[in-house]
């Protein structure tokens, strides 16, 4: 869990090149990285790209097939996964799946933070998931910096249609996002949240 002032200070500090080191290597440590810099990003992001599109097609004759595919393209997946392409994602290996997720038509999955769906979720189409900032300096921000805050789904959370989940964002065991809503950050566990950006609305 990133809280907002660890993720302000993160944000605050200023990018130092580091030419000891791949873009990826920075990536992974959640350091600030230049996205268009390292080849070996964009050589991963297109590889992921062909098996995801082989297998959102596949889904149609071959969904068993389809959905064994995608569970062992991600970083980790517990068992009965059930998803409706397509599904994009940019980091597979960034990505965690709990047992018994569903995932619903045109889940997308931005950025390289990591991000654990928990057991029982249910998404709903159109979910966004955005991982990533770029720098707020502009001139920072031409270099091509970016850096990336994990996103949290506990157990038993349910997100409705067209959600949109920010960077650093941990929503609690099972609580309901409402349809539309853009979650900017954490929810309390067993809370109903909706709005832009995102309120309690109520707790279950």
């Amino acid at each position: 869990m990133t809280s907002p002032h660890e993720m302000k200070a993160a944000m605050a500090e200023v990018p130092v090149e580091d030419p000891t080191r791949t873009e990826y290597e920075k990536l992974q440590n959640d350091e600030w990285f230049k996205y268009r810099s390292g080849p070996e990003l964009a050589d991963m992001q297109r590889a992921t790209l062909a098996r995801l599109r082989d297998l959102n097609g596949r889904y149609y004759e071959d969904p068993e097939g389809s959905t064994a595919a995608l569970s062992e393209l991600v970083g980790e997946c517990g068992e009965g996964l059930d998803f409706r392409p397509p599904i994009y994602l940019e980091y597979k290996e960034r990505v965690r799946f709990g047992r018994n997720v569903f995932i619903n038509a045109n889940l997308m999955i931005l950025g390289s933070g990591v991000v654990t769906i928990g057991d029982n979720a249910l998404i709903g189409p159109e979910a966004r998931f955005y991982t990533v900032n770029h720098a707020f300096d502009v001139e920072i921000r031409r270099e091509g910096w970016e850096r990336a805050f994990p996103i949290t789904l506990e157990a038993d959370v349910w997100l409705g249609g067209s959600v949109v989940i920010c960077p650093g964002v941990t929503i609690g065991r099972g609580s309901v996002v409402a349809a539309g809503s853009v979650v900017t950050k954490d929810v309390p566990p067993m809370s109903v949240v909706g709005g832009n950006p995102a309120r309690v609305i109520r707790t279950l």
